[in-house]
């Protein structure tokens, strides 16, 4: 199972690893774009503050982002499961995660990123600030720039198994799978559900959707599931406690939707 995660707005400071090593990093094919991406983001940052911060979309109370991408390059590393943070990543707790399950979380989850494509949780890596909605000036949108890369390096690290794909939109337009290696994915929506005047009404809520997916995940893990296939997915976290809706795809080559319904946290 391969578990696509966005990340962090908001980032963990600090680290005691050494300097960034590119080419310790999960997924090597994506070693030539990360280290384009980086480059520019680091000239970028190290130059007219306020371009910087017009590119990267920064208010004034987060000018201090720019001097910490200049400073990628130096800058102490942490394991990528430690630097992302907010409400996803809390419900997930990868470190209060026991060890086998922890064992898994390594092989199994993948975080997409603007600046570094994709990296695993036990990725070095330093804390940064640069979405996918980021268009550098010489590079282009982020998302069209790692779509090559992507195409090469995710269906090999998909194997055969199953893919849970719980991007946010943004992160979606680096990679979408296509053919067989689709028709083994599934998407995850959660729905807020609640009964108004005895009509239930159904929402999409930030909060509820992310804390739900980290909690989804760290459900999975810890029970030890590796479902093969998205009927599969469905009924292990139906057997988890979770009420799923959704069926197979009436169009070949597309994944499957499945809804989680909640009512409350």
């Amino acid at each position: 199972m391969l578990v696509l995660l966005p990340p962090s707005e908001g980032k963990a400071t600090g680290g005691a690893g050494p300097a960034l090593e590119l080419g310790s990093l999960s997924l090597p094919a994506l070693t030539d774009h990360r280290r384009a991406v980086l480059d520019e983001l680091t000239e970028l940052c190290a130059g007219d503050e306020e371009k910087a911060a017009g590119v990267l979309g920064l208010s004034p109370g987060l000018r201090g982002e720019i001097a910490k991408n200049a400073a990628l390059r130096t800058a102490p590393t942490r394991p990528a499961g430690e630097i992302y943070t907010g409400v996803l990543y809390d419900a997930l707790g990868i470190a209060g995660l026991g060890a086998a399950a922890r064992r898994a979380a390594g092989r199994s989850l993948l975080v997409f990123s603007g600046l570094w494509g994709a990296v695993r949780i036990d990725d070095a890596i330093p804390s940064y600030r640069c979405s996918m909605g980021v268009k550098l000036p010489a590079l282009g949108a982020l998302g069209a720039h790692w779509r090559a890369p992507m195409a090469e390096a995710l269906p090999e690290a998909a194997g055969d198994g199953l893919v849970l794909d719980l991007r946010s939109a943004a992160y979606a337009t680096a990679w979408k799978p296509k053919g067989e290696l689709a028709e083994r994915t599934a998407t995850v929506r959660v729905l807020q559900s609640k009964t108004v005047n005895g009509v239930e009404k159904r929402s999409v809520v930030s909060h509820f959707n992310k804390a739900t997916k980290g909690r989804l995940v760290r459900d999975l893990l810890t029970a030890g599931y590796e479902p093969a296939s998205p009927r599969e997915l469905a009924d292990a976290l139906r057997g988890l406690g979770y009420a799923v809706e959704g069926d197979a795809p009436a169009k070949r080559g597309t994944p499957w939707a499945l809804d989680v319904v909640v009512t409350e946290l």
